[in-house]
């Protein structure tokens, strides 16, 4: 098979201007056809000529339409992103606004992308109403990560901090604390199979702690917190993971001395997350601290301190406009509160073929969990969604069952689809 590769690289570049790649010859390259790659039964034909037959580009219309081929991905993440925002991301990557290069090949030093950075927080602080006060900050090692940098942070190895555990995250978020601080339960779900939220004025919360923890929203269980606590402790700090409801819905950041989120469900693609610090609390960190887990160091070079997750910042911050676009979060919430009610409505109006465990004043808006009350078809089920172009249903590896996530780039029609797939599924095996 012929390809540019087998010229001398000094004659490949003598020749740079009629690669396929380059701009003029780029309408040329989108008629590379459909091909299979890994099919390593037959011979494989590669065809760049420029008399090929012209090819469609993909349209939202299209997509809209139905007559792409993609699916509806019930997936917890990485999750489904919006389809304006990935056409969008589509027709920049190539060469970004004129600038002669794609995001995933700038300077995070450079003009360019100090402006899409830039851009993408002030976008965030308008979406969250973020006063000044309060430091954003786009770093990486997921959600995870900042089950460590909190404590490294906020206080000293003999510290008591108390954690409220609501879910599997929660008590992740815990055990690692453990290694750098001296924290308590005050209260677990784990008992009732992380179905409820706890009374808050029942709560026995420590006077002496740094901070009180809570997962907002427990991707594995559904459990998701409608309200928040107020932090008894002597600085008044709230922490919250906030990754699977992240820009899901109006946050008065106030609240809160710390939000962190992976941005994998909600705001964009995988490799950045997203820490909100109040100021005053920078500055504190354990000696110990890795330089790369010190909020102060990354508040004080702009999240640029050493190379970033360029191209996710990109896509979050186009995220951010499209949810700008749509109104905001008060929008975002209504959409995403019709979604969720038409899929429990479903599940609640079975007769008991289909079960949601969770409590129903703290069910999740963003992760629905549910049984199949003949537990011998939920592989079934599995398979006859897929073949309707659904995926990603199962659930958890901990828990089983289902498990749709409908994050807020899950359309309407996704939704709409499951229940009366879900409708049909019992009438058969009812």
């Amino acid at each position: 098979m012929a390809t540019t590769t087998s010229l001398p690289y000094s004659l490949f570049l003598q020749k740079r201007n009629s690669h396929p790649l380059n701009k003029n010859n780029l309408a040329s390259f989108t008629n590379l056809k459909k091909i299979n790659f890994f099919n390593t039964k037959r011979a494989i034909s590669v065809t760049c000529s420029a008399a090929s037959a012209p090819t469609q580009d993909r349209t939202a219309a299209q997509i809209q339409s139905g007559q792409e081929d993609r699916v509806f991905n019930f997936a917890a993440g990485p999750a489904n992103l919006p389809e304006k925002v990935l056409l969008k991301a589509q027709s920049e990557l190539y060469n970004w606004r004129g600038s002669g290069m794609s995001v995933m090949e700038m300077s995070h030093r450079g003009k360019e992308f100090k402006s899409i950075i830039e851009k993408a927080e002030s976008d965030l602080r308008a979406l969250l109403n973020i006063p000044q006060e309060y430091s954003v900050l786009f770093l990486q090692g997921g959600a995870t990560t900042q089950f460590a940098a909190v404590p490294l942070n906020l206080c000293t190895p003999n510290d008591p901090v108390d954690y409220i555990v609501t879910g599997s995250w929660g008590d992740k978020a815990f055990k690692e604390a453990q290694k750098f601080c001296n924290p308590q339960v005050i209260w677990s779900g784990k008992a009732e199979k992380y179905t409820k939220i706890p009374n808050f004025d029942a709560l026995e919360q420590n006077p002496d702690a740094k901070y009180l923890h809570i997962c907002a929203n427990e991707t594995i269980h559904g459990v998701e917190f409608k309200e928040y606590p107020l932090a008894k402790n002597s600085t008044g700090i709230l922490v919250a993971d906030m990754s699977s409801n992240f820009c899901s819905k109006p946050v008065d950041v106030t609240r809160f001395g710390v939000i962190y989120a992976g941005a994998q469900k909600n705001v964009g693609p995988s490799g950045v997350t997203i820490v909100i610090v109040r100021k005053d609390l920078l500055g504190n960190a354990q000696d110990k601290t890795p330089l790369m887990l010190d909020y102060k160091i990354h508040d004080e070079n702009n999240s640029l301190y050493n190379t970033p997750p360029c191209y996710c910042i990109y896509m979050c911050g186009l995220v951010f406009e499209y949810l700008l676009e749509l109104g905001g979060l008060n929008e975002v919430e209504k959409m995403n509160r019709k979604k969720a009610e038409l899929l429990y409505n479903v599940i609640d109006g079975s007769n008991g073929f289909y079960r949601c465990p969770v409590e129903k004043s703290v069910r999740s808006f963003m992760n629905v969990p549910f049984t199949l009350e003949k537990s011998d078809l939920e592989a079934e089920f599995v398979k006859e969604a897929a073949k309707e172009k659904m995926v990603q249903l199962k659930g958890h590896r901990s828990v089983g069952g289902m498990r749709a996530s409908i994050y807020n780039a899950m359309p309407l029609a996704g939704v709409e689809k499951l229940v009366a797939f879900m409708k049909d599924f019992q009438a058969k095996h009812a």
